[in-house]
């Protein structure tokens, strides 16, 4: 006896409950979270430095009765900071808006999109600015590397960057920035798990890897960019690479504090709002179309090179 068949009573149609984009995580990208964001309200300006060694030489002297008291001072210099503005636009077409069937929501997507795109364009400026070779006061790369378990001591390699930092700043550094590639060699690391086996039942996070290394916090940067071209074969990498930055980063931007660096980010792309983010969305007539459109600007600024201490391809 003849009967409908499933694809004669069934249409297949757009699931309303599950689409699937790569977004990657906000946890991810970490730009933003290893030094003090600054918000500044010019584009390009001055802030003041002083010299160091004014601040560290031992001149106080012995007063006796009714004399002068030994005396001193400190040089008083400037730095500037450009905060270059970057964007990135998605159209919207009318056409596409009037079709869209959901869960498409056109805006929503766009505004994800480019605000995502910037962030990643944050993640590779700050890998330029700050995690690199010849831009902080020592790099190493330890003549065994941490992904050697038998012949390397990251313990001790971190130890002695901090005594590097402090012996010529007076900080301690608080923070160590891994590349995802390092941080899962040193969470297997035999040194690091045989400091926690009667201890603790914890696998080695990152808390309690900072405990180990004696600073504040570990981040670890797990940000991806594709490498190709668009259309060309697909290819990702890690933007952080096989290296790790220790340095004292400011708690928060103030007077008188010191930091590895700053980012300074300009409240002025944000139509008066006084956010380091824009954006915004506007009529593009002749392509009959809606455009999103997201801006940042911001200098990723080294304050305190000798803040810094760099360990460059430290796992094979």
């Amino acid at each position: 006896m003849p009967q409908p068949t499933s694809t004669q009573v069934h249409v297949d149609a757009i699931l309303t409950n599950i689409s699937i984009a790569y977004f990657q995580q906000n946890q991810n990208f970490i730009a933003t979270r290893v030094f003090p964001v600054v918000p500044v309200s010019k584009q390009s300006d001055k802030f003041f430095t002083y010299t160091k060694n004014d601040w560290f030489r031992d001149e106080a002297q012995r007063r006796a009765d009714a004399t002068e008291s030994a005396g001193g001072g400190y040089n008083l210099a400037t730095d500037t900071y450009q905060a270059d503005v970057y964007a990135f636009h998605k159209d919207i077409g009318d056409q596409t808006r009037a079709n869209a069937d959901a869960p498409i929501n056109v805006d929503r997507e766009a505004t994800e999109f480019v605000t995502s795109r910037l962030m990643l364009k944050m993640e590779t400026q700050f890998v330029s600015a700050f995690f690199g070779a010849s831009i902080w006061g020592t790099d190493v790369t330890p003549s065994n590397l941490w992904s050697d378990y038998t012949a390397s001591d990251p313990i001790s390699d971190i130890e002695t960057g901090k005594r590097t930092i402090l012996s010529t700043t007076g900080y301690e550094p608080n923070t160590l920035v891994l590349g995802y590639d390092v941080f899962i060699k040193l969470k297997n690391h035999p040194d690091l798990i045989d400091r926690i086996k009667y201890t603790s039942s914890n696998v080695l996070t990152e808390d309690v890897m900072a405990s180990l290394f004696g600073v504040s916090r570990i981040l670890v940067a797990k940000s991806v960019k594709a490498t190709n071209n668009e259309g060309a074969a697909q290819a990702y990498a890690f933007n952080y690479g096989k290296n790790a930055l220790l340095t004292y980063a400011a708690p928060s931007a103030g007077l008188l504090q010191p930091s590895g660096g700053y980012i300074m980010s300009w409240t002025g792309i944000s139509g008066g709002l006084g956010q380091t983010v824009g954006v915004s969305r506007m009529r593009m007539e002749q392509f009959k179309a809606d455009r999103v459109e997201a801006e940042v600007a911001f200098d990723m600024k080294v304050i305190g090179t000798d803040l810094g201490y760099f360990f460059a391809s430290v796992v094979a």
